[in-house]
């Protein structure tokens, strides 16, 4: 029994291990990529020297992502900043008094000149503030994996960097207008609908700045 639960522990152990290392898991659209779709084609009886009867694309025409399949690079400049800040102050004050000035010849007449007063005071005053600043710059070549009906581009991809002994992962997700593409083939990021921007790593030096998953519990659960 001893030996089964330290065989158990043992797998949990080297499970956990390698999943330190895997690829972290996207919230971009996926597949990241897509094979383009094949068309029926006639036999091909004979080429020229530059004109190939089963190029798919003319030779005058220009060569922006349209198809699935196709590639598309998304220039990544996104920059962000937000502020927010608020005040708020509240208060409440209020007094009574009363007395029993004279009582003769009935019960509790030594009651006779008590007096009370009663006050409350309450306060209250509270402020806030937050601010984010982003700022995120590169490029990163996606395909496009469907076409929708009214020819707008769904497009995914992922790039992936090794460096060292950790890995780096950019990913990008998002619906491209056609009519946004420009001749190179290109299109800024902050024309992209539904657009999904990640940038995140793996390897021990990006598990050493994260929180142990007790540490983790024990924030989550501790009342104060």
């Amino acid at each position: 029994m001893n030996i089964r639960l330290f065989l158990i522990a043992a797998s949990a152990l080297l499970s956990g291990c390698a999943s330190m290392y895997s690829t972290p898991p996207a919230v971009v659209h996926q597949p990241m990529s897509a094979r383009p779709e094949i068309h029926a084609q006639k036999p091909v009886e004979a080429n020229g020297a530059i004109y190939q009867v089963a190029q798919g694309r003319s030779l005058f025409e220009d060569r922006r992502a349209r198809h699935i399949g196709d590639t598309i690079t998304i220039n990544l400049v996104e920059n962000t900043s937000a502020q927010k800040a608020s005040n708020a102050n509240a208060s409440r004050s209020s007094s009574m008094s009363g007395g029993i000035t004279s009582l003769g010849k009935v019960p509790l007449a030594t009651l006779a000149g008590l007096n009370a007063e009663a006050g409350m005071d309450a306060e209250f005053s509270g402020s806030g503030s937050t601010g984010a600043n982003n700022t995120f710059r590169g490029t990163i070549t996606v395909t496009v994996i469907e076409v929708l009906p009214n020819g707008n581009l769904l497009v995914s991809g992922e790039k992936q960097l090794a460096i060292n002994q950790g890995n780096e992962f950019i990913r990008f997700s998002g619906v491209v207008n056609a009519n946004h593409v420009t001749a190179s083939n290109t299109v800024q990021s902050t024309q992209v609908a539904d657009a999904r921007i990640e940038y995140k790593g793996s390897g021990y030096i990006d598990e050493a700045q994260r929180m142990g998953w007790l540490q983790r519990f024990f924030v989550a659960f501790m009342p104060f």
